[in-house]
């Protein structure tokens, strides 16, 4: 097996540029998809049901993505395809969502229609999405694979911060924030029109800057025969069997990703609602309190990734990896727990930087002892996208029980904050599981 090259900075940058664009789609769905539900009329209590769809298709679709593009050759690569096939649908999803309360429905119909278009976006954000860990995967090497990925997580935190901090911003400069009641403020719709514009430019960029091995000097980097295993058109991976087969880093991993991603979808379904009651003391839906606390939400968030940028650069000081990814999820579940308490509106920042601690960790350091774990194994990419049910599997469970415990706790969503809080710390504890190979 021949060794993998090592790749300038600029050609790891391009193997990950339109990943900025998909994650600014990725926040605008993870900032504002419980705003725009309330906002139509949902109840807080059945909110958490909402969010069964992305983590459900996100499953569905990343394994078939995985498995598909293993086995795709063709003029345009082997991932690619996937890629822009994902981005362009994402784009016309993002024009129609946020108008679903604008169209006269009735409001089951309404509600009908915004959860078809989630599905969608979910469905179409995971194809794009998906590509981009196999891109590095298949093409960097052991050496680089760290640095590869932490190009791939600036660009995440990048694209995380201008979605999330555009209502603020179309907001500041003079967009309407308000709506009549059932319809979506023009601050978030335009948010969704700009963040399509530059999802698909990103998507272009990548697709035109890199070029896929072609299958013969794939097989001779990746040890593969060119008539059988990963790129042959005889190869035939049973997921089952895949699964079975795993290396045990893989499940390990993934039970720390099962806490992690639980807390995560609280943070996403509650955090709007959470920010509210704590600091305006506001609860209608309806009310222009309610919709500035989501404007701030959205800079609260920004503020997040850009503590997850920081953070990025102190964790390869640490040693021990799996130290420097346990500290950062208590530091995580810190700030989740604080944010009940903390009534400023710019008190709250320190909470979400700390969350940002953990969101660095999260981006990254996954998907690096896995991919550490699996070389030889074979089905890089059918792996990566099962090791993706780690991050969804986890969100349907929580999405399912989320009514129930709000309850729980009192029916006050800001107390969901201290649970994600305390799910963050029992995935901090069971990094101890993982054995790092490197």
């Amino acid at each position: 097996m021949k060794q993998k090259p090592n790749l300038s900075f600029w050609a790891l940058w391009n193997l990950s540029f339109g990943f900025f664009g998909v994650q600014i789609a990725y926040a605008l769905q993870s900032g504002n998809i419980s705003r725009i539900f309330r906002t139509l009329g949902a109840d807080p209590h059945d909110l958490s049901y909402f969010w069964i769809l992305p983590p459900l298709m996100g499953m569905i679709v990343q394994p078939i993505i995985g498995t598909l593009s293993d086995k795709t050759w063709c003029r345009f690569g082997r991932r690619i395809p996937y890629l822009f096939i994902g981005a362009a649908v994402a784009v016309a999803v993002m024009c129609l969502l946020p108008n679903a309360g604008s169209l006269g429905l009735a409001v089951s119909s309404v509600m009908l229609f915004g959860l078809i278009m989630l599905m969608l976006l979910d469905t179409s954000i995971n194809m794009a999405m998906q590509p981009f860990k196999m891109l590095v995967g298949d093409m960097v090497n052991e050496e680089q694979k760290a640095k590869a990925y932490s190009i791939q997580s600036f660009l995440c935190n990048a694209g995380s911060v201008v979605g999330f901090i555009f209502p603020y911003v179309f907001a500041a400069v003079g967009i309407a924030n308000v709506a009549a009641p059932g319809v979506v403020p023009p601050t978030v719709v335009w948010s969704f029109y700009i963040g399509a514009a530059i999802l698909i430019l990103c998507v272009l960029y990548t697709t035109l800057k890199v070029k896929e091995w072609p299958p013969k000097e794939y097989a001779e980097y990746n040890g593969k025969k060119d008539d059988e295993g990963e790129v042959g058109k005889k190869d035939k991976a049973n997921w089952f069997a895949l699964l079975k087969n795993a290396p045990s880093t893989f499940w390990k991993v993934g039970l720390v990703q099962f806490f992690c991603w639980a807390a995560l979808l609280y943070m996403w379904t509650y955090v709007v609602d959470a920010v509210s009651e704590t600091v305006w003391k506001a609860t209608d839906s309806s009310s222009e309190a309610y919709q500035v606390a989501g404007n701030w939400t959205g800079v609260l968030y920004a503020i997040q990734a850009m503590g997850s940028v920081v953070w990025a650069t102190i964790l390869p000081r640490f040693k021990n990896t799996k130290m420097a990814y346990a500290v950062s999820l208590v530091l995580g579940g810190i700030g989740f727990a604080l944010i009940p308490f903390v009534p400023s509106q710019y008190g709250q920042i320190f909470p979400f930087l700390l969350i940002g601690c953990a969101w660095a960790a999260m981006l990254a350091m996954p998907f690096t002892f896995v991919t550490n774990a699996l070389q030889g194994y074979g089905h890089m990419g059918a792996y990566l996208g099962l090791f993706n049910c780690t991050i969804c599997l986890p969100q349907i469970i929580a999405a399912v029980c989320g009514g129930f415990i709000l309850r729980m706790v009192g029916g006050h969503p800001s107390t969901m904050m201290i649970v994600s809080g305390v799910l963050l710390v029992c995935g901090a504890f069971c990094v101890s599981f993982i054995r790092d190979k490197r």
